[in-house]
C-alpha cells in the first residue's frame, strides 16, 4: 500500500495556511516594483544642451515607470486584499499563484520597452503590445487564481455564500479592460496610453468606490 492512501486528503495535497504563500509573493512583488526605479538613469548631455533638455528627453521612461508602478502596486493591494479571504491554500492554488507572480516579474522587461522603444515608431507598437499583453495576462492569471479558491473552498468560513461569486464580477473586468488597452495599441499607441493612464487612476480608486460605479454601470 502506498503509504499516501492512508493520510487525510488534506496533507496528500498539502492543504495549509496562506502565511508563506503571503510572503513569498510580496517579496517578488517588492523586488519587481524595485526594479521599475533601473528605468531612471541620470541623462548624458549632449553638446549644446542643458540637464533640463536631457531629463525632459527621458520622458518614456518617466511615463513607463508612473504606468508600471501603480499598475504593479494596485495589483499588490489586491492580491493582499485577497488573501485576506482565503483561508488556505494547497499545491495547486500555489503552483497558480506562482504563475501571477511569473507575470509581475515580467513587468520590468515590458517597462523597459516602453521605456527605450515608446518615442520611435512604429517599434513602439510592439513596445505597448508588450506592455499591455503583460498586464492583460497577469490580470486573467489573478482571475484564474481567485476562481480556483472559490471553487475548491479555500475561503474563509465565516464568508457569506454569495461572497466569493460577487468578488468574481468585481474581478472580471480587469482582464477586458487591459484587453482593451492592447488592442489600441494596434490602433493608435497615444490611444493605449491614455487607457493605460485611465486604467491606473480607475483601479487606483477605493474598492467601495468601484463597486458602486460597476453597480450604476448593469
Amino acid at each position: 500500500m502506498d503509504a499516501h492512501e492512508s493520510l487525510p486528503a488534506e496533507v496528500v495535497e498539502g492543504a495549509s495556511g496562506t502565511g508563506r504563500t503571503e510572503a513569498f509573493s510580496d517579496g517578488v512583488f517588492a523586488i519587481a516594483i524595485t526594479l521599475l526605479a533601473l528605468e531612471l538613469r541620470v541623462p548624458e548631455i549632449e553638446e549644446a544642451g542643458t540637464l533640463l533638455q536631457a531629463l525632459a528627453g527621458q520622458w518614456p521612461a518617466y511615463l513607463a515607470f508612473l504606468l508600471s508602478f501603480v499598475t504593479a502596486l494596485i495589483m499588490w493591494a489586491n492580491h493582499h486584499r485577497m488573501f485576506n479571504y482565503i483561508e488556505r491554500s494547497n499545491f495547486t492554488f500555489m503552483l497558480l499563484n506562482g504563475l501571477l507572480l511569473l507575470g509581475i516579474t515580467v513587468v520590468p522587461f515590458a517597462t523597459s520597452l516602453m521605456a527605450d522603444y515608446l518615442a520611435h515608431p512604429p517599434d513602439d507598437t510592439i513596445a505597448a503590445l508588450v506592455f499591455n499583453g503583460t498586464f492583460t495576462v497577469t490580470a486573467v492569471l489573478f482571475n484564474v487564481l481567485w476562481g480556483y479558491a472559490v471553487r475548491n473552498d479555500l475561503l474563509d468560513k465565516r464568508l457569506p455564500p454569495e461572497f466569493g461569486e460577487n468578488i468574481t464580477r468585481q474581478y472580471r473586468f480587469g482582464p477586458l479592460l487591459y484587453l482593451a488597452a492592447f488592442l489600441a495599441a494596434l490602433i493608435s499607441v497615444p490611444l493605449s496610453i491614455l487607457l493605460n493612464v485611465g486604467l491606473a487612476l480607475f483601479f487606483a480608486l477605493p474598492p467601495s468606490l468601484v463597486r458602486r460605479l460597476v453597480g450604476r454601470g448593469n
